[in-house]
């Protein structure tokens, strides 16, 4: 039976005491930096959508510059990504296929919309901006309706290195480290490779806990490193409206069953990783889908990495009626899958 979650349509007075600081102080900055010519500035990401629907993903922001994004060779160190004052229940516009769409921020700045409309599968490009604005663009996957495959992938620790659940190694890997010193997984950028390239019509989407202030940061590193191109589902950092710390585990659950809804046809590659709970959500979303999951496949961390990270998740058993699949890097994911029949 699937989990149930607290609706977020909450009266203000009910709000979270953090949460209603966190609007304060915001209020303060972004009048401050109004003061000080900051500019109004969207930050388009790439999404996904079916034949009938495009999701719209996107920050609107107080800036120094304007720009929207960073060049994609840049070196940039991770607090610079944190630089950006977000700008709530601000409005702005979607142009797709000829046609302009109207869409709103929450409270984070977050714009996370759905336009109805009859789209082609393939990539079809978005123009995003608000008043005042330069317009920036992303790119929307859209998915036909009889693909049966998909892939969802973790990051960290999974596609990247970075011990993530250690408070100050996170800090560090987050704020100060330099982007191009991160390291990606072995072998996991060549199994994605294979993978898209059997089934070239097939979405992979990433699904971290991560904050969406490191989007254009992921992108570069996925870049850099070759793994195939494909839209982020993340967070927003900070409080919500019913709790002082936002949950990542809930996030990962709930991003899981909107897929489940929207893709009703496509069976799942779940991926990744020992370190964290991706063991336990993701046999949770086996035993509600079961019918939409091809195989999970858990990247062991090294007993370094384990150390790093707090130590390894335990395998609570859930998700039995599919494949696990275990090993150490893509490489061994890989030969374990070929064994398995997963891949051809």
């Amino acid at each position: 039976m699937a989990k149930k979650y607290k609706p977020n349509n909450i009266a203000p007075e009910v709000i979270h005491t953090a949460a209603r600081l966190e609007d304060k102080v915001q209020d303060w900055q972004r009048k401050q930096a109004t003061k000080r010519g900051w500019k109004r500035t969207v930050i388009a990401y790439d999404s996904y959508g079916t034949e009938s629907f495009i999701r719209v993903l996107a920050r609107i922001v107080l800036t120094k510059t304007g720009q929207p994004a960073a060049d994609m060779h840049a070196s940039i160190r991770g607090f610079r990504s944190f630089g950006s004052i977000p700008l709530n229940e601000a409005t702005a516009w979607v142009r797709v296929n000829g046609q302009e769409h109207m869409v709103a921020s929450d409270r984070g700045g977050i714009v996370d919309a759905v336009i109805p409309g009859d789209f082609e599968p393939g990539k079809v490009e978005l123009e995003i901006w608000t008043q005042g604005s330069l317009v920036d663009t992303a790119t929307a996957h859209v998915v036909a309706d009889d693909e049966k495959f998909g892939i969802i992938s973790d990051i960290d620790d999974t596609v990247m290195v970075t011990a993530l659940p250690r408070p100050f190694l996170a800090a560090w890997n987050t704020f100060v480290l330099d982007e191009h010193a991160r390291s990606p997984v072995a072998g996991m950028s060549v199994l994605y490779d294979r993978l898209t390239y059997l089934r070239p019509h097939a979405p992979i989407i990433y699904l971290s806990t991560g904050a969406w202030n490191v989007a254009l940061t992921l992108k570069r590193f996925l870049s850099r490193n070759l793994y195939p191109d494909g839209p982020f589902l993340l967070t927003d950092w900070g409080p919500t409206a019913t709790r002082a710390f936002r949950s990542g585990q809930e996030h990962k659950r709930i991003q899981l069953e909107r897929l489940a809804r929207e893709f009703p046809n496509i069976k799942w590659l779940l991926v990744g990783d020992d370190g964290q709970h991706d063991e336990d959500i993701y046999g949770e979303f086996v035993e509600n889908h079961p019918n939409n999951v091809v195989a999970v496949c858990i990247r062991q961390l090294t007993v370094g990495e384990a150390v790093w990270a707090g130590g390894r998740s335990k395998n609570s058993g859930r998700g039995q009626g599919v494949p696990w699949i275990y090993a150490s890097d893509g490489a061994g994911l890989m030969e374990k899958m070929n064994d398995r029949g997963i891949i051809v």
